[in-house]
Parts: C-alpha cells; structure tokens; sequence
C-alpha cells in the first residue's frame, strides 16, 4: 500500500504514520474551523479570543459581559469583524493607483462596488510568534503581489488589561523601495446585555466624508445632523457607514463610545497615527439584530489615490501603533 493511502472503517478512516508509530485515524468528517486557530487570553476577569486568520479580535469579555459580538463557529469571519487591514484599510477604487508614475491593478475583492477592500491580509493565516496568558503577538507578511510590489513584516500584539484590551501593531518594510502603507482594524462592539439598538454612540469628531456611489470619499464636509455625534445618539436610530476626521486628543488619544443607558461606557481610543474612525452599523451580522463596528485607521478610505495621511516606509523603516477598548463603570 502506498505511504500515505487511507484505509476507510466503518468509523472513519487510517492514515499509515511513520515507521515505528502507530496509524492515525480520522474521522469521516472533519470539522475545520474557517477562522483557523482561536488563541483564548486571560488575565483575572477579562478574557479575549484572537482567530489565526485575518489576526482578528473575536471576543472580549469583562466581569461577565460580553463586548464583541459573537458569530457561529462554522462560520468565516463575518463582515470583516476584528481584523486588521493593512496596507490599507478601506477601499482602494476600482482597484487602481498610481504608484509614482506607474500604474497599478489590484484585485478587485468587492465586485458589488468594483474597489479592492480591506488590505491584502484579511484571510491570511498568521503565525504565533509568543504567547502568554494575558498577552499573544501574531505576524504575517504582506508579500509582493499583482498591484503592490512592496514586501512588509507585520505584526500585531494582543494584551489584556483591568478593563479591556490594547492592541499594538507593528509594519517594518523589508523589501526594496518606500512601500506606502496605512492601516486599520474593523472590531465589532456590543455590551451583551443591552439591546445594541438602545447604546448609544458618540463620536468625538469635527467632519465626516461624503461618499459617491463607490463608497469612496468625495469631500470632507462640516458635521450635519444626520452625522453629528458629538452627542450621544441611540445607536437604533442611526444608519451609519462613513468615516469621521478632525478627531479631537486628549493624552495623545482620539475616543469613540458605545454608552449603556445605566452610564457604563465601552470606549474605543486611538494613538498617534490614527487620525480617522469608521462607523458602521449592520443588520446582516449574523445571529444579531444590529451590530455596530467602531475603525480606527491611520487614513482614509482611497489613501493610495488621494495620497492623505498615506505614508511611505523607507526599507527598514517600522511604523508603530496603538488602540484599544475597555469597559467603564
């Protein structure tokens, strides 16, 4: 019998191992987790769970609450929760930049609206490189590619704290040329027991981007009242898929928070580099009625062709980043 033929049983099947060790059996069905790996934190009562593919934030829980919505578990990541975007977040239209001078072709991986979405890395699988209880760093190459000839390190840590998480993005440029780049991540928020409809959302920014029929900014325009959030607003009544700037610090960090009518506050916070926070609200996230991502990104939506807040690494050059969430109250 060849070295690697299965011999089917009536409960499965066996796989000859090596010399000297036994046969591996299997079952007939093998589930397999589309999420890849799950690696579970801890550290006192807060708890988290990170998927192998795309790194993404699957869930966060403190003192028994529940702050990411959860999806089934024979599911791929849904709606992108959790995942980080990089080289860029967002849309690119049509999937085509000018690349000093040259022109280049992405993947079109929204065909609904024709643009490459979401960076290059959202199902890739990343690799452990350390792991504690409380802590877990992942990494992941972007490697040179149709539409972006530049090579990228990334990786992203994950750590626990009193209240919630903070997560830290490294990007270092190892191959030839300045490889630009922006970045960011695409986390669900909930607090599991209030109705998300009845949270309420603010959003500390000055202006927001108005979008053509591509989803792709078109100008950036003083708050109205359909997206002035600087008061808390129920997140019920809101229909929101924009992206906000002119983002006010307070100790070198930009806020965003989903409010519980009891006054406790999950708040989203950004360092330096993240000058821009998506909303998007969703009735299509599965096994929930609404569901309300919070985007922290270093630029906006079409940065290769509008050239803001895109940055160039220089080879060998490294960008680092912060955000995080915690639970108030």
């Amino acid at each position: 019998m060849p070295a690697h033929s299965a011999v089917s049983s009536a409960d499965g099947f066996t796989i000859p191992g090596p010399p000297g060790n036994p046969p591996r059996r299997y079952a007939d069905r093998m589930a397999a987790d589309p999420t890849g790996t799950r690696f579970a934190l801890r550290a006192a009562d807060v708890s988290a769970e990170i998927t192998e593919v795309g790194a993404a934030l699957r869930a966060l829980r403190v003192g028994g609450v529940d702050l990411v919505p959860d999806y089934p578990d024979d599911a791929p990541t849904p709606a992108a929760s959790g995942i980080v975007l990089v080289p860029w977040p967002n849309r690119i239209r049509d999937g085509r930049w000018e690349d000093d001078g040259e022109l280049r072709q992405l993947a079109i991986t929204e065909p609904k609206l024709g643009n490459a979405s979401h960076g290059l890395l959202r199902f890739a699988s990343y690799r452990l490189e350390e792991q504690t209880d409380a802590a877990l760093t992942l990494r992941a190459d972007v490697v040179p590619q149709t539409g972006y000839p530049y090579h990228l390190a990334t990786r992203v840590t994950y750590r626990l704290g009193e209240r919630g998480i903070r997560v830290t993005h490294e990007i270092t440029n190892i191959g030839d040329g300045d490889a630009p780049v922006a970045l960011g991540t695409h986390p669900y928020f909930r607090i599991s027991d209030v109705d998300t409809a009845d949270l309420s959302l603010q959003v500390e920014a000055r202006t927001w981007f108005r979008l053509d029929d591509q989803s792709i900014p078109v100008a950036e325009e003083p708050l109205d009242d359909a997206h002035d959030l600087r008061t808390p607003r129920r997140v019920g009544d809101l229909s929101l898929d924009v992206a906000f700037a002119g983002l006010p610090r307070r100790d070198g960090r930009v806020h965003a928070h989903l409010i519980a009518p009891d006054g406790r506050r999950l708040t989203v916070w950004a360092g330096e580099g993240f000058d821009y926070v998506q909303v998007f609200t969703t009735d299509r996230f599965p096994g929930h009625d609404l569901a309300v991502a919070i985007e922290p990104m270093t630029a906006p939506a079409d940065a290769f062709n509008s050239g803001r807040s895109l940055r160039r690494l220089a080879p060998g050059e490294s960008w680092t980043l912060e955000w995080g969430a915690d639970l108030v109250g």
